[in-house]
């Protein structure tokens, strides 16, 4: 087995001008990143990756550019102090293809120790940068770099997608690097989120198939149905989270679904240490990458599908608005539009777009369903592939209502101190 490499020898592998990917949130390789960052011949490295989990030396080296698949808390502030961040408008499993297409030079990913066999697990990630670092690992002109953190859990895939795994004689180099996964605090639903996944859980019926976005509302409908009646849950989603285990402990998953029976899938974890310790060897659960998991083509062979998301905004029309308002970039595309297709398409399937009908905007309450997105935002999901729309006041269908009639259903979704205003806005 090659020996590892120091953390600055192997940063120093990339070259002063290079590109270079890797994963998002817990597939970042901080103990890279960090040296990389401390760099002072960079001139121009190109680093795509992801939801960024930690204020990085590199995001003030004038040698490194950030492009993101997805904005976080750190994208945000960086972007805001002038950083040069990008956004790269792409859903997730079309990051991966992009991956594939543009083959950056270095790969990097955070891998598990090896085992006896020289296996070295990914973990909690796959994402839109497992199959890239394969495709790296097997060039000779490219570089795969794994940073070995003995934190990350084993989880397996599946052997014909990969397995979620590389031989260490695959690789080019490989650190050592210990940290503590990047974990979430438990989401704590407002009383307009408890109302709203109380409206989502009953939309769930007994055999579902299950996808969870990230968020409240998400984690207090899991919750919700792992102390409720309905069960025999399958569960195929791009994040696993604490609400997913929450369902396997109370029982409740059977993952008779149609695709990947028996396992629970998803193409990467996030949450706290406690789930990372469940997932760790967990026989019923595989990490896949992306296209394995968020493509709409799969989704239809899925029984019964429901995704539940979130939104920023829905306008009168029923375009939704999910990552970017006027001028601000919050988050991503990710499989937000991909899982609403999927559930709609999948046969006795539900797309759930979830939203609290306010929001708090410079000290004042404004309403989320609008009569049309504000100037510089973009749509995340078209108004023809929307189905239904929850907030704490009701659910509404509007895949089966013309476009005069979802306009007035939609009103009645919103606030009631806005509802005049929206109504007027349509007069």
């Amino acid at each position: 087995m090659k020996p590892a490499l120091a953390v600055d020898e192997a940063a120093r592998l990339i070259q002063p001008r290079d590109t270079v990917l890797c994963g998002f949130a817990a597939g970042q390789p901080v103990g890279l990143l960090d040296a990389l960052g401390a760099r002072a011949d960079l001139e121009e490295v190109v680093l795509y990756t992801g939801l960024m989990i930690r204020p990085y030396a590199l995001l003030q080296n004038p040698g490194v550019r950030v492009v993101s698949g997805f904005f976080g808390p750190i994208e945000r502030a960086a972007r805001s102090l002038g950083a040069p961040v990008e956004y790269l408008p792409a859903d997730f499993h079309g990051l991966e293809r992009l991956a594939l297409r543009m083959k950056p030079r270095v790969v990097l990913a955070v891998t598990t120790p090896p085992d006896a066999d020289g296996w070295l697990s990914f973990g909690v990630t796959a994402g839109a940068s497992y199959r890239p670092f394969l495709e790296a690992a097997r060039d000779p002109s490219r570089l795969a770099l794994a940073e070995v953190n003995p934190r990350m859990p084993r989880i397996a895939g599946i052997e014909a997608l990969g397995g979620n795994r590389v031989h260490i004689s695959e690789v080019d180099a490989w650190v050592e690097h210990e940290d503590e996964l990047i974990a979430l605090p438990v989401a704590v639903p407002s009383p307009e989120d408890a109302k709203i996944a109380r409206r989502v859980a009953e939309l769930v019926e007994d055999g579902a198939t299950l996808q969870f976005g990230i968020g409240a509302i998400p984690d207090e409908t899991a919750r919700l149905l792992a102390t409720g009646t309905p069960g025999g849950f399958g569960i195929h989603t791009e994040m696993i989270s604490d609400g997913v285990m929450a369902l396997h402990r109370a029982g409740k998953v059977s993952n008779r679904k149609g695709l990947y029976d028996g396992v629970t899938v998803g193409t990467f974890a996030l949450g706290t240490q406690a789930l990372y310790a469940w997932l760790a060897d967990n026989p019923v659960v595989r990490i896949l990458p992306v296209s394995a998991v968020n493509d709409p083509v799969l989704h239809r062979q899925l029984r019964a599908f429901v995704s539940v998301n979130g939104a920023l905004a829905v306008d009168l029309t029923g375009q939704v608005a999910a990552d970017r308002i006027g001028d601000r970039q919050y988050s991503g595309v990710g499989g937000h539009e991909s899982f609403v297709i999927g559930a709609s398409e999948a046969a006795g399937g539900k797309s759930v777009v979830c939203l609290k009908s306010t929001a708090v905007v410079g000290g004042q309450q404004v309403s989320r369903i609008v009569p049309r997105l504000a100037a510089g935002s973009t749509v995340t999901t078209a108004r023809h592939h929307v189905q239904l729309v929850v907030t704490e006041h009701g659910v509404v269908d509007l895949s089966v209502l013309g476009d005069r009639s979802r306009a007035h259903a939609l009103i009645e979704l919103a606030h009631p101190d806005h509802r005049e205003e929206l109504r007027a806005a349509i007069a």
